[in-house]
């Protein structure tokens, strides 16, 4: 079982690289991960929201998973994206799916559906039980329809020992809080937005899964680290670079800002699934010179 501690610093949650015909570009995947893992990744979030998982079918989605699972090798962990609005079905996966080089799920909360606090215990209660894999619950309001409260995330953590995090995209910075100060020691609270991971982790929290990792890994986990070492001053002055580029990002919506970025830094077609579509030629054009303005090298 993987130990919180070793989702410390940066998650990278994956993009999935696709060409002009909408068919996935594996090679671009592939390039992908060994560009994480060559610029310091501390993990991936594969099959998550930045994936564009609900457009993808269950053959890509298991094709994808093998492919990263090989192509990391274990060199660092892999957390796979496994959750949805029907309990039954997300427990049939988690009995027959084959989780070889998996090393725990994200599983977000229920959406669309709007459940109370009390469904959606049961609803993690039940998948908790069902595996012995580390879990990550993931709540992110905005996409859902629907906050799990600080009170209801303490009481997971504390009743089933294979919930081991949060991934909390809420942007309720005091709900946050409440989570750390309250939380068992075996427990953590992993930030899901990169604009308040600096804040979150001088509060607490242990790290970011991160959508501009995609784009600048490097730069992006040593942020992370340098905050997590205490060192203030020199994380936040990172964090400020990047401050106008968190905006861009989601502007028109993920992972259409990470992707145009990827685009313009050569590494992908800026190609998504509809719904989803690519960022406006406005946003496009000012992610490029804020890229030229960092002057970053990849």
């Amino acid at each position: 079982m993987i130990h919180p501690s070793r989702l410390q610093g940066m998650g990278v949650a994956l993009i999935t690289p696709f060409k002009q015909d909408e068919s996935i570009d594996y090679d671009a995947l592939i390039r992908m991960v060994d560009y994480l893992l060559k610029n310091n990744a501390d993990y991936l979030c594969v099959l998550g929201t930045t994936a564009e998982t609900p457009t993808l079918t269950d053959e890509e989605k298991k094709r994808i998973k093998e492919i990263v699972t090989e192509r990391v090798n274990g060199k660092i962990p892999i957390i796979l994206g496994v959750g949805g609005n029907n309990t039954r079905a997300i427990i049939q996966q988690l009995k027959s799916d084959d989780f070889t080089g998996v090393d725990g799920i994200l599983s977000v909360a229920p959406y669309y559906n709007k459940p109370s606090q009390e469904g959606i215990y049961q609803h993690y209660k039940a998948i908790a039980e069902t595996t012995d894999l580390p879990i990550i619950l993931y709540n992110v309001p905005g996409r859902t329809g629907v906050n799990m409260t600080a009170s209801t995330t303490l009481r997971i953590a504390g009743d089933f020992k294979n919930v081991i995090a949060i991934k909390e995209a809420s942007g309720n910075i005091s709900q946050m809080d409440d989570i750390i100060k309250n939380k068992p020691s075996n427990f953590e609270v992993i930030s899901g937005d990169d604009g308040i991971a600096f804040p979150l982790i001088t509060l607490g929290a242990i790290g970011v899964i991160s959508v501009i990792g995609n784009a600048f890994p490097r730069e992006f986990s040593r942020m992370t680290r340098l905050a997590l070492q205490g060192d203030f001053t020199n994380a936040l002055k990172i964090h400020h670079r990047f401050t106008e580029l968190f905006d861009l990002l989601f502007i028109d919506g993920n992972p259409a800002g990470v992707k145009s970025m990827l685009n313009a830094m050569g590494m992908i077609e800026n190609k998504l699934r509809l719904p989803l579509v690519p960022t406006r030629i406005t946003t496009f054009e000012a992610i490029r010179k804020v890229l030229n303005e960092l002057n970053i090298k990849c």
